[in-house]
C-alpha cells in the first residue's frame, strides 16, 4: 500500500516537472509562444487581412494655356487731315473694335512779303517808281494771272521771323502798304494707325475703301518686322 501511494506521488511530481518544462522542451506548441512573447501588452494590431490604404497624391493644377487673339495693324500716311476725320468716324460708326491713332505731319510754309495786287496797270507804274524814291531795289511784279497778278513781290523767305524782320526794314524805310502772308507749300496731314483683330481684316479693308477709294493701306512697319524676324528662325 505503502508503495502505491509513493508512486502515485512520484507520477503526479513528474507530471508537474513536465508541464512546466523542467524535462526539456514542451511538444505543445501554445505553451511555447507564450513563453517567446516579448512585451506582448504593447503589441498592436496593424491589420487584419487588408490590404493598405493606398494613399493617391493630390492632382497638381493643369496649367491654363490663355490663347491670346490675333490683331491686324494697318496704317494709311500722308492724308488730308479731312480725310483722317473720315476713316475716324466711320471707326466709331461701324467698327468699335478697331482703334485708330493718328499722328500730325507738319506741312511746309513759306512767308512773302509783298504789296497786295493793284487794280490796274498805272497804279503798278507809281507804286514801282515810289520803291525806287525810297532807294528799295529788291522787287517784282507778278505777272502770272491769278489772285496776286499785279502784286509786288518784296521778298519770299522759309520761316515767319526772317519775313517779319523784312516787313519791319521796308516800314522804315517808308513802305506802309506791304503785308506779310502765309503761302502753304504743302498742308498739315496725318498718318493714321488702326489696330484690331485680324479676323475681321476684310471688313476693316471694304470699309476703308467704301470712304477712300483711293486710299493704299499697308501693314504697319513694327509689324511687318515682326514677321520678317519670325519667318527668319
Amino acid at each position: 500500500m505503502r508503495i502505491l501511494v509513493f508512486l502515485l506521488i512520484l507520477v503526479n511530481l513528474l507530471f508537474l516537472a513536465w508541464t512546466q518544462g523542467l524535462l526539456g522542451s514542451s511538444s505543445n506548441p501554445d505553451a511555447l509562444r507564450v513563453q517567446q512573447q516579448l512585451l506582448a501588452d504593447q503589441v498592436k494590431v496593424v491589420s487584419r487581412d487588408e490590404p493598405p490604404e493606398v494613399i493617391t497624391p493630390p492632382e497638381k493644377p493643369k496649367k491654363v494655356v490663355e490663347v491670346k487673339a490675333v490683331d491686324i495693324c494697318l496704317e494709311l500716311s500722308d492724308l488730308p487731315i479731312a480725310e483722317v476725320a473720315q476713316v475716324e468716324g466711320m471707326l466709331a460708326e461701324k467698327l468699335p473694335v478697331f482703334k485708330s491713332e493718328r499722328t500730325a505731319i507738319s506741312g511746309t510754309s513759306s512767308y512773302w512779303v509783298i504789296i497786295p495786287p493793284l487794280a490796274n496797270k498805272g497804279e503798278v507804274d507809281t507804286k514801282v517808281a515810289e520803291l525806287k524814291q525810297l532807294d528799295i531795289s529788291e522787287f517784282f511784279v507778278v505777272q502770272e494771272s491769278g489772285p496776286y497778278n499785279r502784286a509786288i513781290s518784296l521778298g519770299l523767305y522759309t520761316s515767319n521771323a526772317a519775313a517779319t524782320s523784312q516787313l519791319e526794314r521796308l516800314r522804315k524805310k517808308g513802305v506802309r502798304s506791304a503785308r506779310n502772308i502765309e503761302r502753304v507749300v504743302k498742308p498739315t496731314t496725318a498718318s493714321l494707325v488702326i489696330r484690331g483683330p485680324a479676323a475681321q481684316a476684310d471688313s476693316l479693308s471694304q470699309a476703308i475703301l467704301g470712304v477712300l477709294p483711293e486710299s493704299k493701306p499697308v501693314v504697319c512697319k513694327a509689324q511687318s518686322s515682326a514677321a520678317a524676324g519670325v519667318t527668319a528662325e
